[in-house]
């Protein structure tokens, strides 16, 4: 058997067609970005129109494409298509609501609670000891911590910055000044058991996190009823995660964990655009 570097006949560069579960509303809304930001900018033309390039990063956030297939099949270099990425996530991350102002927001609709809750978004796991503290001992994995606020339906508000994958809930509560937030906007939350000791505020508490159990303590009939009807009013906020994470590129991040918290709040204004059209 012998060796050669000959290229077999009649083969090329094999390019399939991929469906892309998204509106029009959302290739719009993106496109539209980009060309006011180029004429902001009083940018050249690109090398593909916005609506087209808009597209590809669509695919990019939605199926988790590499950059160098969807590069390839589009006859730009890897390089350009991660730039065009990078720019249209910090477009999109700047649309992102700031936790003051959303919560403004839901109180002048007239909304009463928020939902909150955090998940863990994995990561690859990167060598020296540094990583260690991205390890969540709870999921056995490495990632990245984030707090999310929806209203009563599920729809989400707003997102927190990146904390190591250790942490707990109160903790990065406490980094956001959450209570305090919800205090000035007047509204009151709902949270699971790990927010559990946040509000020591007996006579007026703000977030309602329901009863625990232990080895030494039995729940009443009482607060187990309390307990189903707290989890039936959280469970929007499980339906506003898993809309989120549609998005695969969330399935475990690649790119560097400092550009997470710009993903995700780019993540959640397409969220928004297609959960509301």
């Amino acid at each position: 058997m012998t060796n050669t570097k000959e290229r077999a006949e009649d083969t090329c560069t094999l390019v399939y067609q991929c469906r892309l579960p998204l509106s029009t509303r959302t290739v719009n809304h993106l496109a539209d970005l980009l060309r006011r930001h180029l004429k902001a900018i009083r940018s050249r033309r690109r090398m593909l129109p916005p609506g087209k390039i808009a597209v590809i990063v669509l695919a990019v956030l939605r199926h988790d494409q590499r950059l160098a297939d969807m590069a390839s099949g589009n006859n730009v270099s890897e390089s350009t298509v991660r730039r065009w990425r990078d720019e249209l996530i910090g477009l999109l991350a700047a649309q992102a609501p700031r936790l003051d102002r959303a919560l403004k927001k839901v109180a002048k609709q007239g909304g009463e609670v928020v939902l909150i809750d955090g998940t863990l978004i994995r990561t690859q796991r990167r060598t020296g000891s540094a990583d260690r503290r991205n390890y969540s001992g709870k999921h056995r994995s490495h990632g990245l911590h984030f707090l999310a606020l929806t209203d009563e339906n599920g729809r989400l508000i707003w997102i927190s910055a990146a904390r190591p994958g250790r942490t707990h809930d109160n903790t990065a509560a406490r980094h956001g000044h959450i209570l305090a937030h919800l205090r000035a906007a007047g509204l009151g939350a709902l949270a699971d058991l790990g927010f559990r000791g946040l509000d020591n505020n007996i006579l007026d508490p703000v977030i309602a996190t329901g009863y625990a159990a232990s080895r030494t303590y039995k729940l009443t009939p009482g607060e187990k009823e309390a307990n189903r009807v707290l989890a039936v009013g959280r469970a929007a906020v499980e339906h506003g995660f898993a809309h989120l994470k549609n998005w695969r590129i969330l399935t475990k991040l690649r790119t560097d964990p400092a550009r997470a918290p710009r993903l995700l709040r780019a993540l959640l204004v397409l969220t928004n655009l297609e959960v509301n059209r």
